[in-house]
């Protein structure tokens, strides 16, 4: 009986173990679990460098990002719909990042990480936009949920922005 036993926690135990799969790249470090991907950004690597080379590297093509850490530079982007712009501002502080959520598609033969951000500064007051880049400053954690599709953007010119073309497979 407790040979049993031993073996029917070996087994589970293997199994889990050969379920999950450790990845490394440019600024990351990254574990598999089932289909979902759990992603270390290296302390000073660019967040948007760091997750583009990931997907890249994982052939991952349509997909969603949360993700949480710390930052000591980050450039926010807000759009104007008036001039169909962004406009760029950049923070210089360390900063919590209490979430990072965005989608992962393709643009013009790319892939595209589509990301929006809250920061806490010190004084705890936030701030938030559309993540141009930001630098890690301690821990960035992410995870992200890969979708078996590829997912188009498409430039809508009377817009100003990139939107999802369902058209393009």
């Amino acid at each position: 009986m407790k040979k049993l036993l031993f073996l029917s926690i070996l087994i589970i135990l293997l199994t889990d173990t050969m379920q999950a799969q450790n990845l490394s790249g440019k600024g990351w470090k990254a574990r598999k679990v089932e289909s979902t991907y759990i992603v270390s950004v290296s302390d000073k690597t660019s967040i948007v460098a760091a997750l583009t080379d990931f997907v890249v590297t994982q052939q991952i093509k349509a997909g969603q990002v949360t993700g949480i850490g710390a930052t000591n530079s980050a450039t926010l982007r807000f759009f104007d719909p008036k001039t169909k712009n962004y406009v760029d501002k950049t923070f210089s502080e360390q900063m919590e990042i209490s979430n990072i959520t965005g989608n992962i598609s393709e643009a013009e033969g790319k892939p595209l990480l589509h990301l929006h951000v809250t920061l806490g500064k010190s004084d705890y007051s936030a701030i938030t936009g559309h993540l141009q880049d930001a630098t890690i400053r301690g821990a960035g954690e992410f995870y992200i949920y890969p979708l078996n599709s590829r997912i188009v953007k498409v430039k809508n010119e009377a817009i100003g922005l990139n939107i999802y073309d369902f058209e393009q497979e």
